[in-house]
């Protein structure tokens, strides 16, 4: 092989949700798009705000293009990063400078950032099961080696118990994604205090400072009357990531940001560390883009339709027999396979078109998400493909 060894993992395992996408798509070819239900995606079915196009026209009929198109400081133009620190304050009572905040290439590029700047090869980086996949890609490529905490399967709730035993002297970086992807859940501000003092338990045994990405593009999907607690009032060395990808459905336009709390420790160096790895790979955010955003930071998601599908699946399933965990928040729901082999519990849904994706890429074998921000029809059109489901796992068990 020509390519790095950390690599070639990555590329023979690729991406399982976006495989499970392609798949669908070869699947709508032959039984219609219409009979095949795919919830592999988290890609928003609601279209972008109003005004996100007319801030868009607006911008282009009135700015000078060579500001538009143009390059500006690595960090992000001034005014935006401005905007994005007052808004921040008003919501959450903070103290954030425009300088605290990183304009990035969205949230996966704001989280390669942090790990390209605090990784030396071999460093670790913990993650609480059920997280993400794609952090473990993110993880390897910077060289780092990921210890994921075993998943508290009673509340779903981050495992504070399992937490020192994977924390060693190599330890850098701990990511916490609230509202989580894939359970739904929301991490409480008790939990989060709990998570602060086992962290300072632990730096006083390591001898040097841990730090928590707080990954949030689901910061605004809540519901049921939920609070999201704000991570830095609860975690000092806390390094917000954000992405406007669900929030204003754009998530082909990578947008985000990466917020640093003044108050945590290397604050400075932190800051100033950031903006040269911002600068590595994509030079700077997209311009439109940034400018567009500015505009349009008071907007929210049609949270709606999202709690509409939610509520549908959640009730038709549950009533089927499937053990699900009800989301508070973001656009997922997570199922527990009902027979032991979870893997022919996937195959067998694909055998009734439908695209479930398997958990243990999560951290988490024996469940599967589903992500309901698919149309309302669509979640309807799937009810009777549930249901032959469900009496196929009978006669499986």
């Amino acid at each position: 092989m020509v390519i790095a060894k950390r690599m070639e993992p990555l590329v023979a395992g690729s991406s399982i949700i976006r495989k499970l996408f392609e798949e669908g798509k070869e699947m709508a070819k032959k039984v219609g798009t219409e009979n095949v239900y795919d919830y592999s995606l988290g890609n928003p079915s609601v279209p972008a705000p109003d005004a996100v196009k007319s801030s868009i026209i607006k911008i282009l009929d009135t700015e000078d293009p060579l500001f538009v198109h143009g390059y500006m400081s690595n960090s992000g133009y001034e005014e935006v990063r401005q905007a994005v620190a007052d808004n921040l304050n008003e919501r959450f009572q903070w103290q954030y400078k425009m300088e605290d905040i990183i304009m990035t290439v969205g949230a996966a590029s704001g989280i390669n950032d942090i790990l390209n700047l605090f990784l030396d090869s071999g460093d670790e980086v913990v993650v609480f099961a059920p997280f993400f996949g794609e952090y473990r890609n993110y993880v390897i490529t910077a060289g780092g080696v990921l210890k994921a905490v075993p998943a508290d399967t009673e509340t779903f709730q981050i495992n504070i118990d399992g937490l020192d035993a994977v924390i060693t002297e190599k330890t850098k970086l701990i990511i916490v994604n609230n509202p989580n992807n894939p359970t739904g859940v929301i991490y409480s501000g008790d939990t989060l205090d709990q998570l602060q003092k086992e962290l300072e338990r632990a730096e006083a045994r390591i001898g040097h400072p841990l730090y928590v990405i707080s990954d949030e593009p689901y910061r605004e999907l809540v519901y049921d009357d939920n609070e999201l607690p704000f991570m830095p009032a609860h975690v000092k060395n806390c390094l917000i990531v954000y992405s406007f990808s669900k929030s204003l459905s754009l998530p082909g336009e990578r947008i985000g940001y990466i917020a640093v709390s003044p108050k945590m420790d290397y604050y400075e160096e932190v800051k100033a560390g950031l903006i040269t790895t911002n600068r590595i790979g994509s030079v700077n955010a997209p311009s439109l883009m940034q400018l567009v955003i500015k505009e349009c930071l008071n907007e929210r998601p049609q949270i709606e339709v999202y709690d509409q599908n939610r509520k549908m699946l959640y009730e038709h399933l549950t009533a089927l027999g499937f053990e699900c965990l009800k989301p508070q928040g973001a656009f997922y729901l997570f199922v527990k396979s009902p027979i032991e082999d979870y893997a022919a519990f996937v195959e067998e849904g694909k055998k009734q078109h439908i695209l479930m994706v398997d958990a243990s890429s999560f951290g988490c074998p024996g469940y599967v998400r589903l992500a309901y921000c698919v149309s309302p029809e669509m979640i309807k059109r799937s009810f009777p493909a549930f249901e032959r489901l469900a009496e196929a796992c009978k006669a499986m068990r």
